[in-house]
């Protein structure tokens, strides 16, 4: 289905680029747990697992994939520049 939206931007010579953002089961299990902006999240936390089978088998062979286990958002946004501007 991706595809089908990206056609009609390929079409008009508009590239795309599919990034995810990673980060271990634990990190993300300890970021949603503490959340100083929306608290702790059973609907994300029912979403880990779904997340952590669709990165073993698919997501992250469809995806340039930035690890964020260990990095600050600044850091990942730096990752995402250079890959888009061709650093």
């Amino acid at each position: 289905m991706s595809q089908v939206r990206s056609d009609g931007l390929t079409e008009h010579g508009i590239p795309i680029q599919h990034f995810v953002l990673h980060a271990d089961q634990a990190t993300l299990r300890d970021r949603i747990q503490n959340d100083k902006d929306l608290g702790p999240s059973t609907f994300r936390f029912a979403y880990l697992e779904p997340y952590a089978e669709a990165a073993r088998t698919w997501l992250h062979d469809e995806a340039e994939v930035i690890d964020t286990t260990h990095i600050t958002p600044d850091q990942a946004a730096r990752q995402i520049a250079d890959s888009v501007l061709g650093r």
